[in-house]
């Protein structure tokens, strides 16, 4: 079995029934669902938490999906920092290193595929990840 990582639009495509993105969301988790591992980590269940009111409801959605939450690794943190120092020299704004960075390093430090739509900032800071992500984007 492989370990794909589940970025934070793809549950939210679920989770809020998006008319544009939902289809494809679904489709993707049942599909990698039958021969991969689906993890999620702190930084992805801190975004999703806000359209659950429990904590109760919002870890039985993630275990009826079968997605398990994984901590993040010193090696995913530490390259983290090192991404958001490249980001930096390279003029970005952001004040702190932003969630995507995260999401990406941990993806990268442990071997794990990332599904995501939005593919764009990891493409740019982790070119060698192997994304999961609509043809079109």
């Amino acid at each position: 079995m492989n370990g794909i990582l589940v970025d934070t639009c793809v549950l939210l495509d679920l989770f809020t029934a998006d008319p544009v993105w939902g289809q494809w969301s679904e489709t993707q988790l049942s599909k990698l669902l039958q021969s991969n591992s689906l993890f999620i980590n702190s930084i992805i269940y801190t975004e999703i938490s806000i359209g659950f009111e429990q904590i109760e409801t919002l870890d039985m959605a993630l275990a009826e999906m079968n997605i398990r939450v994984l901590e993040m690794p010193r090696e995913a943190l530490f390259l983290t920092g090192k991404v958001y120092l490249r980001y930096r020299r390279n003029k970005g704004t952001a004040r702190l290193p932003l969630p995507d960075f995260f999401i990406g390093a941990h993806a990268a430090v442990t071997g794990f595929s990332l599904l995501t739509r939005d593919p764009r900032r990891f493409q740019t800071y982790y070119p060698k990840l192997n994304l999961i992500q609509p043809p079109f984007n």
